[in-house]
């Protein structure tokens, strides 16, 4: 069932925080945000109601979120969110990467957990009314890989204990400074082969950017750390045969004959802004892109004869990390990463920063000024 809203984009009224953080402890938390640890001094909301469609947009002061113990959100988890990054370029202004496919993104998981869809146009206005109202909370150009990372999320508010599309949600939006989310610098991650857990299944939510998909993703995480790995990469669950992808990340592998290859989009895998990005700039490295479903033997024959050069995973948080050995119960594949990850992996994770950060001309109008 799909919950469509044909309200006109509108403006977000301004209520200023009254007790912002100071402008000395906003500095020592930049120098050191850590990832989604600090939240930033204000949040967007908005409501969504049958008959009535969006409305009561506000920014307002960060705060706790009241709810009713009966809100569907809690028993039914009808919830969708997204996750994107605004960056300060050497000019001052405040930019991001491609929102317009994280709405449309959003849309598509709203439609999937039976969600109202919320206007583009209007997910993008959200964005730019937080980022104006914290701008000061944006790290510097001199801040390396740091950025604010932006946390769109909607769920079900109705208070009703009964299985059926909400009567009411709630949208919001809300901010944290990041730093990269692998510290220790670009280093390959070690992988657990989940053999045991699913992610998702044909015809569930794979696709969909619910929280559902990562609750179901930590059991395998949890077992990865078990066995000395950084995360676990799932297989589907149909044949656990074939690639999807990590618990919040997709998977790229760089072969010997000029391809790159990540496993093709068959609704178990969520559709990924950079994973997207991606495959557009393969022609750009002389790559062929390729998209199809990769068997795990591929991918550990591959290492073993030299035909897969590089491996690595991408996402908004870690933008493209290399990964390196791949273990399993009874056996590993080698790593194929140097230190700091192969040529191709390092030479793409580097063109998108600069695109990000201003440093390089964006060829593909991927990026949006907000301030």
């Amino acid at each position: 069932m799909t919950q469509t809203s044909t309200n006109a984009p509108f403006t977000f009224e301004v209520t200023a925080n009254p007790n912002p953080v100071s402008d000395a402890d906003r500095e020592a938390i930049l120098a050191n945000p850590a990832f989604g640890k600090f939240m930033t001094d204000h949040m967007v909301t908005a409501t969504w109601t049958r008959g009535e469609g969006w409305h009561s947009g506000e920014l307002t002061a960060y705060g706790n979120i009241s709810i009713s113990p009966a809100a569907a959100v809690l028993h039914y988890a009808q919830e969708i969110f997204e996750g994107l990054k605004a960056y300060r370029h050497p000019d001052g202004s405040i930019w991001t990467f491609r929102p317009e496919a994280n709405a449309e993104r959003l849309n598509n998981s709203a439609v999937r957990m039976a969600l109202p869809e919320l206007p583009v146009e209007t997910f993008v206005e959200s964005i730019r009314a937080l980022v104006t109202a914290d701008q000061g909370w944006v790290p510097g150009t001199d801040a390396g890989e740091k950025s604010l990372y932006l946390r769109p999320f909607m769920y079900a508010s109705d208070a009703f204990l009964g299985l059926r599309p909400s009567s009411e949600v709630k949208y919001s939006v809300i901010a944290s400074p990041a730093a990269p989310i692998f510290t220790g610098g670009l280093k390959p991650v070690t992988l657990w082969l989940c053999e045991n857990f699913a992610r998702a299944g044909s015809g569930g939510t794979g696709a969909a950017k619910c929280g559902g998909n990562y609750a179901s993703a930590l059991a395998g995480q949890i077992e990865g750390a078990e066995h000395g790995c950084d995360q676990a990469v799932f297989l589907d669950s149909s044949t656990h045969t074939y690639i999807d992808e990590l618990g919040g990340m997709n998977v790229f592998f760089v072969t010997k004959d000029g391809r790159l290859v990540t496993p093709e989009l068959t609704g178990t895998i969520l559709p990924g802004i950079t994973r997207m990005s991606i495959l557009e700039l393969a022609k750009e490295f002389d790559l062929q892109p390729e998209e199809r479903r990769v068997a795990v033997q591929e991918w550990k024959d591959g290492v073993a004869s030299g035909d897969i050069l590089e491996v690595f995973a991408c996402g908004t948080a870690a933008i493209i990390t290399p990964i390196g050995e791949l273990r399993w119960e009874g056996g590993s594949a080698p790593s194929t990463a140097g230190e700091g990850g192969g040529e191709v992996t390092r030479g793409l994770r580097q063109r998108l920063l600069d695109v990000q950060h201003g440093r390089a001309e964006d060829t593909h109008g991927w990026m949006t000024r907000l301030v």
